[in-house]
């Protein structure tokens, strides 16, 4: 039950950082001010670690990769802590579970990058519906405004209702339950 509840906090702990993370990597490559309250946040919550990789890590072409990679690193930790929990890191063969970790780790960095957009997207349709001219609406439109744009480009507004959010969080749904089974499939090689 204790390994329980500290996988648990593990888990949300390494969600969160990594979630931020990859919500700098996005702001900096849709050049989104960070002179707002989100931006703030996630600046103040990522320098200490952002700054010094930068020395080490170059950007590529825009691409913020000392955002990026961390957001990774946490996710194989917590793959790692949570194998160790279990018991299967014992035995077990090295490199394949080196692999396995690494793969599962980037599996789990793009589900948590999904779970952003989610919150980003459903963000943008309230912000629509509610308040559209909000302090923190331009901020999050701007962060879903390119991953909608290819399903408003298909999908026309029926009666000036937009449905490209419901088609983009159905896409969502559908890589995390492709992304739970390349998990569970690399999982099963460790």
């Amino acid at each position: 039950m204790l390994g329980s509840l500290l996988l648990t906090l593990v888990d949300t702990l390494g969600g969160l950082l990594s979630g931020v993370l990859l919500a700098r990597f996005v702001m900096q490559w849709q050049r989104i001010s960070f002179r707002n309250p989100i931006g703030q946040f996630v600046v103040a919550t990522t320098d200490w670690l952002v700054i010094p990789l930068r020395r080490f890590i170059p950007g590529l072409k825009g691409l913020d990769l000392a955002s990026l990679l961390p957001a990774w690193v946490v996710q194989v930790l917590v793959v790692f802590i949570a194998l160790a929990l279990r018991g299967a890191i014992e035995g077990a063969d090295p490199v394949g579970l080196l692999v396995a970790m690494w793969g599962v780790g980037l599996l789990e960095t793009v589900k948590v990058g999904l779970y952003l957009l989610m919150g980003v997207v459903l963000m943008s349709a309230i912000f629509s519906w509610v308040n559209p001219h909000a302090p923190l609406a331009g901020i999050i439109y701007a962060m879903a405004e390119p991953f909608l744009r290819p399903f408003r480009r298909i999908i026309p507004s029926i009666g000036g209702v937009d449905l490209s959010p419901i088609a983009l969080l159905l896409v969502l749904q559908l890589a995390q339950n492709a992304l739970a089974m390349g998990k569970y499939m690399l999982l099963g090689l460790a």
